[in-house]
């Protein structure tokens, strides 16, 4: 009898250790469907990546992944709704280099939150090159070049961007620093009559995404000199990076990256992750990214993170040396 209640007594205490494991190997599961706020209007390329990824990481999470398109106030109206949320893994950002590294600069309060203490990186997910392209009016064929004339004539050349403190204007306002060279910014209202106007020879160049300027690349309407990126482009491999062209430390890459808010629990932050790894490796996230003039950067969300903050000191640091305003 002794025996038996000794050999009963050593069951249960090996119960807890028998279950530690299993429990240790539970997966978090979203209980309802999750929203995904893309901080921008439906149609661009953010809103096109975001939704080919929504569909892959439903198939994977087994729970819809619905996109909320939230414009406004250069992309801080949907990301502040994100970080006011609960950190449950159910309300997720597809956050940017504007949301997430250059509006706590640029706009009062930041926007209203701060992207490094307001979220967490699930996966950082693809880069939008700048290309330095000028007008065939433009006597200049590489980065030198451009430098060079740059100083020869100080403010006769113009450069166009998408805006005050858009990507453009701050890969522009970078390119300064580094050179010294003396070029005037004119500011559009978007790419569309930024590029009219570049056709027109009404400005002489720009710091222009891929998407913007590649097909008048290919056409020769536009001279492409060099890419502010330390990649090359997957789309113009002939050209090099500003750095080949000895002109180093002005990469400018925009990129897009997913976010939850900060708080979110470990294994629910994990499933994330790995739900989000496997969807950058399908085939119709690589397709679209192609299509859309983006270069695919998958990069883990603890790499990421640390890539994030370097990116918010680097460009506050631009923004303060240019005096920098967004409207």
């Amino acid at each position: 009898m002794n025996h038996r209640r000794q050999l009963l007594k050593a069951t249960a205490l090996a119960l807890p250790v028998i279950a530690a494991p299993a429990q240790a190997q539970s997966t978090w599961t979203p209980a309802r469907p999750i929203s995904l706020v893309v901080p921008y209007p439906a149609g661009g390329p953010t809103d096109i990546l975001a939704r080919t990824l929504a569909v892959e990481l439903t198939r994977d999470l087994g729970q819809s992944v619905i996109i909320e398109n939230v414009p406004g106030g250069a992309g801080a109206i949907g990301t502040r709704r994100v970080a006011q949320s609960a950190p449950d893994g159910h309300t997720l950002v597809f956050g940017t280099n504007q949301t997430h590294a250059t509006n706590i600069s640029l706009l009062p309060q930041g926007g209203g939150y701060d992207p490094i203490k307001d979220f967490v990186a699930i996966a950082g997910l693809a880069d939008l090159q700048h290309l330095v392209v000028v007008g065939n009016e433009v006597p200049v064929r590489s980065a030198s070049e451009l430098v060079a004339l740059a100083r020869k004539e100080p403010g006769k050349l113009t450069a166009g961007s998408t805006g005050p403190g858009s990507a453009s204007h701050l890969a522009l306002e970078l390119f300064k620093s580094r050179t010294g060279a003396d070029i005037a910014h004119v500011p559009y209202k978007g790419s569309a009559p930024l590029l009219n106007d570049l056709l027109g020879h009404h400005v002489n160049l720009s710091f222009a995404t891929t998407p913007t300027v590649l097909q008048a690349i290919q056409s020769g309407r536009l001279r492409a000199i060099a890419v502010a990126s330390p990649n090359r482009s997957p789309f113009l491999p002939d050209l090099p990076t500003l750095a080949q062209a000895g002109v180093p430390g002005v990469e400018a890459d925009a990129w897009l990256a997913l976010f939850a808010p900060a708080g979110i629990a470990p294994a629910t932050l994990a499933r994330l992750r790995e739900a989000t790894a496997s969807a950058m490796k399908q085939s119709t996230v690589i397709d679209t990214l192609k299509k859309s003039g983006m270069s695919a950067n998958a990069r883990s969300g603890e790499a990421f993170g640390v890539f994030v903050r370097e990116d918010v000191e680097r460009w506050a640091q631009v923004v303060r040396t240019a005096g920098v305003k967004a409207e």
